[in-house]
């Protein structure tokens, strides 16, 4: 039996020679500059799998948002290519429809606060189909701690935190986070398609669809069943009236207008 053994051993090892694929050094060493998240931002199963991925030519060297621009050089060098830069993203919470703001149902939700099983369940305790549920399933989500619960129920990001990767996006079952680029200023902080009677009676912040800012925005922004949609590469932030949208549900990220004006009455449609 010993001697069948041995028989056994050494023809799978002559086997394992045999059949053996050579790996790419390359890919080793693209590995271990990668960040080590796994988070799938990049669109694969994990840093290996980029790793694998880049070397042969399926992926491009600055396709980690978690590694960013030095990762991205870093990869480039490995592989004699030329690092292209990228811009950096973060996340943007698109709703601005904490406790103080959102109308609250008569009989609240009670049961568990994850966002995902109140979209299931009953809504949430919020009048408004559209808005954040504040379960906090985006900040459970974030493996980098740059997403935590403010005060009014809304998901606060850390910008120097956040590595754009998208896993908070993906936790949203109500879609109310998207990735841009951090030089991407203007916003539409609503997600209601409701008309204008139902948004502005479900929330002070809501989009009531007027479509002031549209008709000025030179076809950069065009109403889709009562929200606006901007076209960031067309958009002309000085031509869009900004002052005139009376909840702020269109206009600039905190801290990002060149001008603080005062919003004006706009007219609500029957």
């Amino acid at each position: 039996m010993g001697g069948l053994g041995l028989l056994f051993a050494a023809a799978l090892a002559v086997a394992d020679r045999k059949l053996r694929v050579e790996e790419n050094p390359l890919i080793a060493q693209v590995s271990e500059v990668m960040p080590g998240a796994n988070c799938g931002a990049c669109g694969y199963a994990g840093c290996y799998d980029f790793a694998v991925q880049v070397v042969e030519g399926n992926a491009k060297c600055n396709g980690c948002p978690v590694g960013g621009q030095e990762t991205a050089d870093e990869v480039a060098s490995l592989l004699g290519q030329e690092s292209s830069s990228s811009a950096r993203l973060v996340a943007r919470i698109l709703c601005r429809g904490g406790n103080k703001e959102a109308k609250q149902k008569e009989i609240p939700y009670a049961g568990p606060q994850s966002c995902s099983v109140q979209a299931i369940v009953s809504g949430g305790s919020k009048m408004c189909e559209y808005g954040c549920l504040g379960g906090g399933d985006c900040v459970e989500a974030c493996r980098f701690n740059a997403l935590f619960m403010g005060e009014n129920g809304l998901p606060v990001v850390i910008e120097e935190f956040c590595t754009g990767c998208g896993l908070c996006a993906a936790a949203c079952p109500r879609n109310i986070i998207e990735i841009h680029p951090t030089d991407r200023e203007v916003f539409v902080f609503c997600r209601s398609h409701d008309g204008p009677k139902e948004a502005s009676s479900f929330c002070s912040v809501a989009c009531i669809g007027c479509g002031i800012c549209a008709r000025k925005s030179g076809g950069s922004i065009t109403m889709v069943n009562n929200l606006p949609v901007i076209d960031q590469e067309k958009l002309d932030p000085a031509v869009i009236p900004f002052d005139k949208c009376r909840t702020g549900a269109i206009g600039y990220l905190p801290g990002r207008a060149p001008a603080a004006t005062e919003p004006e009455e706009a007219t609500v449609e029957s």
